[in-house]
C-alpha cells in the first residue's frame, strides 16, 4: 500500500487523475482545488460539469477549509453514522469552481477506509471522488467491472484492493442547510 500511496500522491500533485479504492466503490480522483484536473474527470466520464462531484477528506477538522458555515449537526451526524455518509453543505470555498454546484454547495464525505483516508491525510487537500464509470453507465461494484475506457483515461491505477469482489454499500447522502435543517437524499 505504501508504494501506491506514494505514486498516487505524485500524480495528484502533478494535476493527474487516479483510479482508487474508497469507502464505497472505486473512484476517479484528482486534486479538488485544480479546475483543469477536475475538467479532465468530467471529460473522461463524458459528464456535464453542471452535475457536481463530491470530495473526500480524512477528518472533520478539515471541513472548515472548504465550507464557510458548518452546522453543528454535521459533526453529530458524522460521529454517529455507521456507514459512509456524504453531506452536502452550502457555501463551498477553496475548491475548483467546476466542483461547486450551481447553488454554491459541495458534497463532502469523511472517508474511514484505510487507503483513501491515508491518501487524503498525506495530500492535505480535498480529493475528488466520483464513480469510475462513463456517465449513464452502471457504477462498477468492484475493480473487475471498471471499463477499459476509464482505466485507459487515468494517469495511475492503484493496485491496493483490486482483487476484492464484494459489492460495497453506497453512501447515505444528506443535505444540511445553513439553519441546520437536514434533507435526506439517499438513505
Amino acid at each position: 500500500m505504501h508504494d501506491d500511496l506514494k505514486k498516487a500522491l505524485e500524480v495528484l500533485r502533478d494535476g493527474g487523475i487516479i483510479l482508487y479504492p474508497t469507502d464505497t466503490i472505486w473512484g476517479l480522483g484528482c486534486d479538488a482545488t485544480n479546475a483543469d484536473a477536475v475538467k479532465r474527470i468530467y471529460d473522461l466520464k463524458q459528464r456535464a460539469d453542471s452535475k457536481s462531484m463530491l470530495v473526500l477528506l480524512d477528518n472533520t477538522a478539515k471541513l472548515a477549509g472548504y465550507v464557510n458555515d458548518i452546522p453543528e449537526v454535521a459533526f453529530d451526524m458524522a460521529e454517529l453514522t455507521n456507514k459512509p455518509l456524504t453531506i452536502i453543505y452550502d457555501d463551498a470555498k477553496n475548491i475548483a469552481s467546476n466542483l461547486i454546484a450551481e447553488d454554491g454547495s459541495v458534497g463532502i464525505r469523511i472517508t474511514e477506509e484505510e487507503f483513501s483516508n491515508q491518501l487524503c491525510a498525506r495530500f492535505k487537500k480535498a480529493i475528488v471522488s466520483t464513480s469510475a464509470n462513463v456517465s449513464g453507465q452502471p457504477s462498477p461494484q468492484h475493480f473487475g467491472e471498471i471499463s477499459d475506457v476509464i482505466k485507459e483515461g487515468v494517469d495511475y491505477i492503484v493496485g491496493h484492493r483490486q482483487e476484492e469482489t464484494k459489492n460495497p454499500a453506497p453512501s447515505s447522502i444528506v443535505k444540511i442547510g445553513k439553519g441546520g435543517e437536514v434533507v435526506i437524499i439517499r438513505e
